[in-house]
């Protein structure tokens, strides 16, 4: 080793920096220095009360998210950053609220490689495979003949299947991780199994299914092989509209290759429960909810994808003990802040 390369090694700032090389978002403490790759997303252009412009985004890995902030970077370096994509940065991790944010010093777009993208994108936290098996095993217990031929030329589709096993739920608001998709599908049956008993006038074979098929849409609407993002299907049509064109065509399958005759007014009923799943025109739905089994679909659907969302973000999974503050930012999905401590914890 010669002299320049030990003078290197030895000076405190290298040792420092390459102490905290690629520490997950997870692992981070507070008011320690970071540097590393990241998915960089909701990349905007704040202002301080002087009008003065920085950099507002969210960086995350597969281990979590954190807010972003580069004060005094230029509207010319913010508009340079992907929107939706990768960067490498450096800075110091910052208590503020209650939350840690990290302040960027330097910040630059990257590509990751193939093994960088496995260490970036959020991964759900039960095996994708494990959580199918469920859903398949609910899908089982429907008892109508053609709910279960239905069921069956769905999951006959192995590209789908696929598709539905690793898709994400959403881009950022819940789910937001691969295998979400499944996750948030079996959540909201076991959900639905647990409270059918109450309703016995609800179907529960319209109420599993349009469950199950809620949300199939996204497997074209998302794209998760790099940032998560959306397609140019998924912003044209949608994953609502979607979901019905594809129910639609499982259902001529089913008929021409099973020979089934679906009772009058099931596909109908399946495809209405899909298209008002959001409930109200300004969240997406073409239609408002208009059967019992609908709403009771709609109802579940924003439980689920608001209990992901406000857990996630007051009760995550990572405790970095006390940052100070007891409120969360604005959730935007809710559209207010959020009390974290539990009081009787």
């Amino acid at each position: 080793m010669n002299q320049q390369q030990q003078t290197s090694n030895d000076d405190p700032m290298t040792q420092a920096m390459a102490a905290v090389e690629n520490v997950s978002i997870a692992a981070m403490e507070p008011n320690a220095r970071f540097s590393g790759t990241f998915a960089i997303s909701n990349t905007q252009i704040g202002k301080t009360r002087k009008d003065k412009p920085y950099l507002r985004c969210l960086l995350s890995d597969a281990s979590g998210m954190a807010p972003g902030r580069m004060w005094g970077a230029s509207e010319e370096l913010i508009r340079r950053l992907p929107s939706n994509g990768f960067v490498r940065c450096e800075g110091q991790t910052q208590p503020y609220q209650g939350e840690l944010q990290l302040i960027i010093d330097r910040i630059e777009e990257v590509t990751p490689t193939a093994e960088q993208l496995q260490l970036l994108l959020p991964v759900s936290a039960r095996p994708p495979e494990e959580m199918y098996r469920e859903v398949i095993a609910i899908l089982e217990s429907l008892t109508h003949p053609a709910a279960k031929a239905l069921a069956q030329e769905i999951v006959s589709d192995d590209m789908l299947m696929d598709m539905f096993r690793q898709a994400p739920a959403a881009k950022m608001m819940h789910h937001a991780y691969i295998g979400g998709l499944c996750e948030h599908t079996l959540s909201l049956m076991n959900v639905a199994n647990s409270i059918l008993q109450w309703y016995p006038k609800i179907n529960r074979d319209i109420v599993l299914l349009a469950l199950f098929l809620h949300d199939m849409g996204k497997t074209r609407e998302m794209d998760w092989n790099g940032a998560f993002d959306y397609t140019d299907r998924g912003h044209l049509i949608g994953h609502i509209v979607d979901g019905v064109l594809l129910l639609h065509d499982k259902a001529q399958s089913a008929m021409a290759r099973q020979g089934i005759r679906f009772p009058h007014g099931m596909i109908t009923v399946l495809e209405h429960c899909i298209l008002a799943s959001h409930t109200l025109p300004e969240h997406g739905s073409p239609k408002a909810p208009s059967t019992p089994e609908a709403i009771m679909v709609a109802m579940l659907d924003n439980l689920d994808a608001k209990m992901a969302a406000a857990l996630a973000a007051a009760r995550p999974d990572t405790d970095r003990g006390d940052l100070g503050g007891n409120f969360t930012e604005r959730i935007w999905a809710l559209d207010t802040r959020l009390y974290r401590p539990d009081p009787l914890a």
